[in-house]
């Protein structure tokens, strides 16, 4: 089973990419809105040293924009 968390906004393009490309390939994970969730902001700065999204954490390796090759090696897909 794999642990997938999206940092992303609502108002990001790029975030609603990644999201429909894990949704497409029947990958669940749980999105963090770093727009209204200061603490999970504050997360994801400190997993990935990025203020920007979206950022995924795929089982604890850190994944900075819309990457599907690194998304599909890291979830062996």
């Amino acid at each position: 089973m794999n642990s997938i968390i999206v940092y992303s906004t609502n108002t990001c393009p790029w975030c609603t990419r990644v999201k429909d490309y894990l949704k497409s390939r029947n990958v669940s994970f749980i999105e963090y809105d770093v727009s209204k969730d200061y603490n999970k902001a504050m997360e994801m700065v400190d997993k990935s040293g990025q203020k920007g999204v979206p950022v995924l954490d795929i089982n604890g390796s850190i994944v900075i924009g819309f990457n599907p090759d690194r998304i599909n090696k890291l979830l062996r897909l």
